[in-house]
């Protein structure tokens, strides 16, 4: 294959520094261009003329598509989620999807129950009095005895899976909402099946682990709070766009709900947000910078898997098995036989 041939592969918004990872698996196979670029126009010109993209927050649109051009084979998500990989209308270009969707389960489980029990033992508030200079048992509040308690879980996927595993741990039971999962099925995870107006009531402690999808987007709204416990606390690592943040806001101010445990947020960064702005230094609300699927080991995973399965649908023009979700581009022309 000749250096004009050679495909290239751009990263549009990577969360890491040098592709050292990455030059490993392509080698002199692929030309690696890799952002941040300034602006649409910068990041356009960038994705012209190129084999694969790679995304992390980047929107897949049309606008991006049409800059890369009819070579584009590829667009592969540099994570779980996929609400920014606009699955439906790569399938309608006939370009390959895919995202590496197991790639940090046990980090984003014990990152949730990290942050639930932090939030129940009252460790926060207890953390700062002391270090500044007040030692009282009684400061933040009693804690609640978790095996007495009820948790509730939105969405029973390979995650949420993971999280009622180390809660039935800790709590009495543990129910989950999820129109896709039998109830048979969550029996043999321990589990009971709810529907969702019944959990929100009954739960001690709400879970989101389900995806961004049209129809879950600001599912945690007024109404959904309204019907959770005056006690409950509410548990996002989910993804940001499933909670009302005006709506959440309220509830953590006029005490319709507990408390709030958020590592995701819109926008990404609370501070910008003036309802989050608003609760940030609350002492019932605990937060973190949308890291619950971070260790040195998941993100190494995940850059070796995404250049893996890139080079993959490059080299023969199959998907990977896992994370394939553009079903009706499910195989393309491989790229040594371009014309």
């Amino acid at each position: 294959m000749t250096a004009a041939a050679t495909p290239a592969v751009v990263y549009t918004d990577p969360a890491w520094g040098a592709p050292t990872v990455e030059e490993a698996v392509y080698g002199d196979a692929v030309r690696a261009r890799v952002g941040p670029f300034r602006g649409p126009a910068a990041l356009h010109e960038a994705v012209a003329g190129a084999a694969a993209l790679i995304v992390y927050r980047c929107p897949v649109t049309p606008e991006l598509l049409d800059a890369a051009g009819p070579q584009l084979r590829v667009v592969a998500r540099q994570g779980v989620g996929t609400d920014n990989l606009n699955a439906a209308l790569l399938g309608e270009r006939g370009i390959v999807g895919f995202n590496v969707p197991d790639y940090c389960v046990d980090e984003v489980a014990a990152h949730t129950l990290a942050m639930v029990l932090a939030w129940e033992r009252r460790l926060v508030p207890q953390h700062t009095g002391l270090t500044g200079g007040r030692f009282d048992i009684h400061h933040g509040g009693a804690p609640r005895r978790l095996g007495t308690r009820t948790a509730g879980i939105i969405g029973l996927g390979r995650i949420g899976r993971a999280v009622a595993a180390r809660l039935r741990l800790f709590y009495q039971r543990v129910l989950a909402a999820d129109p896709f999962v039998h109830a048979d099925q969550m029996l043999g995870y321990g589990v009971r099946k709810t529907e969702l107006p019944e959990l929100l009531a009954e739960s001690d402690v709400v879970l989101l682990h389900c995806p961004l999808a049209p129809d879950t987007r600001g599912l945690i709204g007024a109404d959904a709070l309204g019907r959770m416990r005056p006690d409950a606390l509410l548990v996002n690592t989910a993804r940001g766009g499933l909670v009302d943040a005006e709506a959440l806001a309220h509830a953590l101010t006029t005490g319709v709900i507990g408390g709030a445990a958020l590592d995701v947020f819109v926008p990404e960064d609370p501070h910008r947000s003036d309802p989050y702005r608003r609760v940030l230094g609350l002492p019932n609300v605990l937060v973190s910078s949308h890291r619950a699927f971070y260790s040195a080991e998941s993100e190494l995973s995940s850059r070796q898997r995404v250049a893996e399965g890139v080079r993959q649908v490059l080299d023969t023009g199959r998907p990977p098995v896992t994370g394939h979700v553009a079903p009706s581009a499910a195989v393309v022309q491989p790229w040594a036989a371009t014309p």
